[in-house]
């Protein structure tokens, strides 16, 4: 195994053109469990550790622009009064030795259908930026997925930075697991609400070959509040509306039976959590709309 250690972005994007089959690495946190357990061995690495670039983040034409090498621990710390769905997502994530080391960047690049970060990325309708030598694409984050562990990456790009909004309303994320710590998702939910476009954006995880967004329930809850004027009066939504967005969310996942749960139990989980948190979203919305 060739292991190749650029300084440089420019450096790195000529080394991964030159070896397409190199697989990037930065915290390592997915990379090197495969490979400890000989499910892969790449035929050369990347280490993207040394490019200072991928470490950082800010504004950019009103998204924010998070650099891929940026760790789950600093996005809780340094982002999560903006992104408080994907902080959620991070908290959630392994041990705090692997949120100080993995790093958003690097789930993308995985595409684990169960990845914690990708549900909030979905629910707020983020761009993943990828880089090649020959130039830079912005791919939704909802096209980026197209199949386990596989997205659209081509040989010879690399993942640079992920782009989302801050949040313009309450946002949540739920997850269910085997026990209560360092565990992969059964499955989860990530959920965003925009008061600006009156929006409610959802994320749906380890519940299907990608992560996937419950289309149909967003604009059937949307039509909901549309239509009974609470983005203007909020009040307690109707339960029998709420049971049946559970119902369109649980729908539009397309989970297995497996040795963590059966398909069954993640339709049932997932109602169940898109009840809990527009629940959660929804009363601080209003608490917010009150004040």
């Amino acid at each position: 195994m060739e292991f190749l250690q650029p300084s440089t972005w420019p450096e790195a994007l000529q080394m991964k053109l030159a070896n397409p089959d190199a697989t990037p690495i930065a915290g390592g946190t997915d990379v090197m469990v495969e490979i400890n357990l000989d499910r892969h061995r790449p035929s050369a690495i990347i280490d993207l550790t040394r490019i200072t670039d991928l470490n950082e983040w800010g504004m950019e034409d009103g998204l924010l622009r998070i650099g891929a090498g940026v760790t789950y621990a600093r996005i809780i710390d340094e982002l999560g009064d903006k992104l408080p769905g994907l902080a959620m997502a991070s908290r959630t994530v392994g041990s705090p030795q692997i949120r100080n080391r993995g790093t958003v960047g690097g789930n993308l690049g995985s595409a684990s259908p169960a990845g914690d970060a990708h549900p909030p990325l979905l629910a707020s309708d983020a761009l993943v930026e990828l880089v090649s030598s020959g130039g830079t694409r912005r791919l939704p984050a909802r096209e980026f997925f197209t199949g386990p562990k596989r997205n659209a990456m081509r040989k010879d790009e690399l993942i640079s930075a992920f782009l989302i909004a801050p949040a313009k309303g309450p946002q949540q994320f739920s997850k269910v697991g085997t026990r209560n710590a360092m565990v992969i998702a059964v499955c989860s939910i990530a959920l965003a609400i925009d008061s600006e476009t009156r929006h409610v954006g959802t994320g749906i995880g380890s519940a299907a070959p990608t992560p996937v967004v419950a289309t149909e329930a967003e604009r059937y809850l949307e039509g909901v509040l549309d239509e009974s004027g609470q983005w203007d009066r909020p009040s307690e939504v109707d339960a029998k509306a709420l049971a049946h967005f559970g119902e369109l969310v649980a729908a539009a996942a397309r989970p297995i039976d497996d040795v963590r749960g059966t398909a069954a139990y993640r339709r049932h989980a997932l109602s169940v959590m898109a009840r809990r948190t527009f629940g959660w979203a929804w009363d601080e919305y209003r608490t917010r709309r009150a004040a």
